[in-house]
């Protein structure tokens, strides 16, 4: 299933939703203004809250944190041996590792599981300026869960770079 995703959903403050490929919406990204650091939710149609999203306070390198109910779910952060600039490591709690690599700054990146494609990350699909697809390639993968993968990496590439 393909996702379309507005490139700058992270503004402070700024709410987007998520299109399936079919033009219909499937979630809500509610970003949250006026804290010390940065939280999203990723909801769905009827405004339930599916996974949170934050900025981890006092830490080495920047790090984002998933939470889904409460509970951590991911923690996401650069590579620290990695030669590419753009190699990101997922830290699911269960202990399974997800490997974020591409050119993320560009929109054109995958998110692999033990060498398994799970969701590409393109613009090359759409014609629609500022934005980006998140094709979940697998049927028994969670979408939310990828999604919040490729939102948090662009934030923290855009942040190392200086991006706002």
């Amino acid at each position: 299933m393909r996702y379309l995703v507005r490139d700058r959903l992270l503004g402070l403050g700024d709410d987007y939703w998520i299109e399936d490929d079919h033009g219909d919406k499937a979630f809500l990204v509610d970003g949250k203004a006026m804290r010390l650091r940065d939280t999203f939710q990723l909801k769905d149609t009827d405004g339930r809250v599916l996974i949170d999203i934050h900025q981890k306070m006092f830490a080495l390198r920047d790090t984002m944190i998933i939470e889904r109910d409460g509970d951590p779910l991911a923690t996401i952060k650069r590579k620290r041996w990695s030669l590419l600039r753009n190699h990101y490591r997922v830290a699911l709690v269960d202990g399974t590792e997800l490997d974020v690599s591409g050119k993320i700054l560009d929109r054109e990146f995958a998110v692999e599981y033990d060498g398994e494609l799970l969701a590409q990350i393109s613009r090359r699909w759409l014609h629609l300026r500022d934005t980006y697809g998140v094709d979940v390639v697998r049927e028994d993968a969670d979408p939310a869960l990828l999604i919040a993968v490729a939102v948090c990496v662009i934030h923290l590439a855009e942040k190392e770079r200086g991006i706002d």
